[in-house]
């Protein structure tokens, strides 16, 4: 390609939601009401579980990183969005494309990660549980932590370098309300096989290794609740790990339908911009709701908070 013909690209222009200008005022209060809604459930769930001492538990411990996840997640795109939505400026600096790409991909990593080690955590309770203390301790609890965290950046920064190392000729236009990998790579002149290959071999190795993680520890505890002969201690069972195991499905249904595919079949597909929603702004804000407050512990502690608030404002 003659290198002269390029045009350096300095900004993006995200396009995702310019076709529906008529409800832009409607998507901000909305979009804006599911934000603080995210914040303020992801937000009492850290609270609950760091101010009740006998919620200090392995479980919980997870369920406050994966809070944490569900906070910081859509706050990589939401204000942006929100923004370009109130003021109708829909560009994005080169660089700022190139954070918002590097976190949104290191934060969906790490979540990735982090429900296969509450998987393996569920696991260890439900089939070891006279050895769950002896291997789940503070410190193995940290250092799986740790691990996934630093796995979802380490490979966030991957495929951020060969993402923006290519060249952009074509166009400046996302397709989409964010910068993620397939709408930015599908905009590049360069050869972008290898970038495409990374996302599904290192990716995809990463992901199926979590997935599969996730799977095999759910086949142990499914099996291993089935044998329970009390039909109570099943449907204790069952509950603990419900709601995780639907999170899990609403996690990587999305995530896989948005990045198991070419670059070049995201162009103008309004199903991939729905699917972004669903995992980028619905689903952090329904983890709480169907994971974290339907739990018997954390609303009894919240149903406790709520009766001594008043009685403190008094005081």
């Amino acid at each position: 390609m003659d290198v002269y013909n390029q045009t350096i690209i300095t900004e993006f222009i995200l396009t995702g939601l310019s076709d529906l200008p008529e409800v832009r005022y409607p998507l901000f209060v909305g979009f804006a009401a599911i934000y603080q809604v995210t914040w303020v459930g992801n937000g009492a769930i850290l609270f609950v579980i760091g101010a009740e001492k006998k919620l200090h538990t392995p479980m919980y411990y997870f369920l406050a990183n994966l809070s944490l996840l569900d906070i910081f997640c859509p706050s990589a795109t939401v204000p942006k969005m929100l923004q370009n939505l109130l003021t109708q400026k829909k560009n994005i600096s080169f660089l700022g494309c190139a954070f918002q790409l590097f976190f949104l991909v290191a934060l969906s990593g790490t979540e990735a990660f982090l429900l296969s080690v509450m998987a393996y955590d569920r696991h260890v309770a439900i089939c070891f549980p006279l050895c769950y203390t002896l291997i789940m301790t503070k410190g193995h609890c940290v250092q799986l932590s740790a691990g996934t965290w630093a796995a979802g950046f380490l490979n966030s920064l991957l495929h951020t370098v060969f993402t923006f190392h290519l060249s952009f000729c074509k166009s400046n236009q996302v397709n989409q309300y964010y910068c993620d990998i397939p709408p930015v790579v599908a905009l590049s002149c360069s050869f972008t096989y290898m970038a495409e290959m990374l996302v599904l071999v290192v990716g995809g190795t990463l992901g199926i290794s979590a997935f599969l993680i996730t799977g095999i520890s759910y086949i142990y505890i499914i099996s291993t609740i089935l044998k329970i002969r009390s039909a109570e201690g099943k449907r204790k069972a069952f509950s603990t790990c419900a709601f995780h195991l639907l999170v899990v499905c609403l996690f990587y249904g999305t995530v896989l339908s948005n990045y198991v595919r070419p670059s070049s079949s995201h162009n103008s597909s309004a199903r991939d911009r729905l699917i972004s929603m669903l995992y980028g702004v619905i689903t952090p804000m329904l983890n709480p709701v169907i994971y974290s407050l339907r739990n018997t512990e954390v609303k009894e502690v919240l149903r406790k908070f709520l009766w001594t608030m008043p009685s403190l404002q008094k005081g």
